[in-house]
């Protein structure tokens, strides 16, 4: 008798133990209709687009943001320019903060289309500076080089001899764009990079905007540039697949940090799942955006391989705090 009691009631307790767990997990995983999500409870129609117990902005936040205006302005001067055939000083002087006008640059041949697809990648780098300036703050624009001739040296960097002609970005739509295909992927990298770091909301939701279009132009160029993969860039006897594909590798090289980048084309231990070829977007073996730090990003835009020494798109180097402290360190 006493070892049937003993028995139902050790039966009786694992039975509690487990109606109470389920019905934890229960309302854990699987919130009844009408108890809503509590970060979403204050409005439940909008709700908050950020959570009540987080900081807005962090001072390393401020930083990070910040490192990103080098980009943007390079961005928002290349397309204007190109678009318009003038850039910021017209278009928002006051975001230029007395910094010095660009070298080299210049209204693009393009087609209607091409400008129309330009047009708008430029004023939405003129959106991108005005929220990081009125949000984390300002610095005057960098000293940028966008001639033709610093487009013609990247190039030849790419291919490993003088392309000649010398390239021009500014000849016609294909070339700009292939000239394109250079610039916006950085901004991309860099913000997928400087994500986990940043701890305020307002930080976090700035980023993710920001990243949102980068990685659209990003998409739309490689779009445009897949279309024409096999034809081949006059006058030169390479293809739009092989730029594309000399130009990763060559930012691969200069970051110093393995395969973060990739042409339009890759072998299929590259593709998707292991499957494609095709690479219309750039991405790790998840398909997930690669990640670039602020120093590789620098190695890349410098053009020199070392964050330490300014040149290509940034000829006294860039901007802000985080980039001023490469150029101010002394090898011995």
């Amino acid at each position: 008798m006493a070892t049937k009691v003993i028995y139902f009631f050790f039966f009786f307790m694992f039975m509690s133990f487990r109606n109470a767990a389920i019905s934890v997990a229960s309302n854990t995983f699987f919130p009844l209709p009408d108890a809503p999500y509590e970060p979403f409870a204050s409005n439940a129609s909008c709700g908050p687009t950020y959570p009540w117990y987080d900081i807005p902005i962090d001072p390393i936040d401020m930083e990070l943001i910040q490192f990103a205006e080098n980009l943007e302005f390079l961005e928002a001067e290349y397309f204007l320019n190109a678009a318009l055939g003038y850039g910021l000083d017209e278009v928002a002087p006051e975001l230029v903060l007395g910094g010095p006008p660009p070298i080299g640059v210049m209204k693009a041949n393009l087609d209607n289309l091409t400008e129309h697809i330009i047009t708008e990648f430029a004023y939405q780098e003129v959106g991108h500076l005005r929220a990081i300036q009125s949000t984390v703050g300002a610095f005057p624009r960098p000293l940028l080089n966008l001639s033709s001739y610093n487009f013609a040296t990247i190039m030849d960097e790419a291919f490993g001899y003088h392309l000649d002609p010398p390239f021009d970005p500014y000849a016609n739509s294909l070339n700009y764009m292939l000239a394109s295909y250079v610039i916006p992927y950085m901004g991309l990298v860099g913000y997928v990079g400087a994500n986990p770091f940043l701890k305020g909301y307002i930080t976090k939701r700035l980023l993710a905007g920001l990243l949102g279009v980068e990685s659209g132009q990003d998409a739309v160029i490689r779009m445009y540039l897949y279309e024409r993969g096999f034809e081949v860039v006059h006058p030169y006897n390479h293809t739009v697949v092989e730029f594309t594909i000399r130009i990763s590798k060559m930012r691969n090289r200069l970051a110093m940090c393995g395969i973060k980048d990739e042409g339009l084309v890759v072998p299929p231990e590259l593709g998707a799942e292991n499957r494609t070829c095709s690479n219309v977007l750039s991405a790790d073996p998840y398909s997930l955006s690669y990640a670039r730090t602020p120093p590789e990003i620098l190695r890349v835009v410098y053009g020199t391989g070392n964050e330490r020494i300014p040149g290509g798109f940034f000829p006294e180097g860039g901007n802000g705090r985080i980039a001023r402290s490469f150029l101010n360190v002394t090898c011995t």
